[in-house]
């Protein structure tokens, strides 16, 4: 069967398959589609906390001093 998408086979503990399950039921989609959307929310907060670490870092070493300005940035 072609499709269209790439196929992940994934072992779940019987709890998290419960719990999928059930999420699933309540908001009328598929188990597939649930853990779909799971999956993509994790990434996007594993995503978050990346870019929050890099913005820590850089704020270290961030001067004042030596920022520019608006006007000297958008300057013709």
């Amino acid at each position: 069967m072609a499709t269209k998408h790439p196929r992940l086979n994934v072992v779940l503990e019987s709890t998290l398959y419960a719990g999928i399950s059930h999420l699933a039921q309540k908001q009328g989609v598929s188990r597939s589609l649930m853990a779909r959307d799971l999956i993509k929310e994790a990434l996007e907060l594993h995503e978050d906390l990346y870019w929050q670490s890099t913005a820590r870092e850089r704020d270290k070493s961030f001067s004042y001093a030596k920022a520019l300005s608006h006007k000297e940035i958008w300057k013709s």
